[in-house]
């Protein structure tokens, strides 16, 4: 069975629908729909381009994705990209998330909607229960002290930019900077046309950063530091604010 069949027969059952309703609605012959689902047959382009729109998720899902990897109660649609991002369990049906390492981090704007890209990274999972899906990014710099070089932070994905806390910590994908971690404000007086990305390291200035250009954006929700401390990067303030977001964001 090929992926996309067998990628169909998936997205159908998550809409409880009979091969003869999804017919219907795809305006097709059921028996086609079958040799689809069966493997007997490939969908044209234009056909792909109808599936994709009723079950929401981009063509390239569809075809290379492998639904059955997840769960597919847990599917996220991403707001207009129409992708899905599946939450990924293991054989014993715990969590698994997937790792973004340094030597990732470079490909990453240009693989984070490419299934293939994704299927290639290490997994983890988390000694608590996590709801939604995770991803855990490899933090590169000394921006965000106490988190060193290195450091693995990890984020809950979330749909839209109305859900940005002033002042949180966030793991941001955009179009010019790639994968960054920073603490987010909105710029004054353009309400959500605009976000200000602080560094806790105050060598660092603040910079904006249009919200078209912000292409996914991740809560904080812990972190794993690697490496010893150094006696510079236990700061009163530093620490006051790690603890703070620790507490927040676990506490939910």
């Amino acid at each position: 069975m090929s992926r996309i069949s067998r990628n169909l027969t998936i997205l159908r059952g998550l809409k409880k629908l009979t091969q003869e309703q999804l017919s219907t609605e795809l305006d097709i012959s059921r028996s086609r729909l079958g040799s689809y689902e069966e493997g007997r047959a490939e969908p044209p382009y234009d056909l792909l381009i109808t599936m994709a729109d009723y079950f929401h998720v981009s063509i390239d899902a569809l075809v290379r994705a492998d639904f059955s990897k997840s769960n597919p109660e847990t599917l996220l649609k991403i707001g207009k990209n129409r992708l899905l991002l599946p939450v990924m369990v293991d054989r014993a049906n715990n969590d698994l998330i997937e790792v973004v390492p340094v030597k990732a981090l470079a490909g990453y704007l240009n693989g984070y909607a490419d299934p293939q890209f994704m299927e290639v990274l290490p997994t983890m999972n988390l000694p608590f229960k996590i709801v939604g899906k995770h991803r855990a990014f490899t933090i590169k710099g000394d921006s965000m002290p106490p988190l060193k070089d290195g450091s693995i932070v990890v984020g809950k994905y979330i749909e839209s930019l109305n859900e940005v806390i002033e002042g949180q910590t966030y793991i941001v994908l955009t179009k010019d900077d790639g994968v960054v971690y920073k603490r987010l404000y909105r710029e004054k007086k353009k309400s959500m046309e605009s976000f200000e990305f602080h560094s806790d390291n105050k060598a660092y200035s603040p910079y904006v950063v249009h919200s078209k250009n912000i292409l996914e954006i991740w809560s904080f929700v812990c972190c794993l530091n690697i490496g010893e401390f150094k006696p510079q990067d236990l700061n009163i303030d530093s620490m006051i604010r790690f603890l703070q977001s620790q507490r927040v964001e676990m506490g939910k």
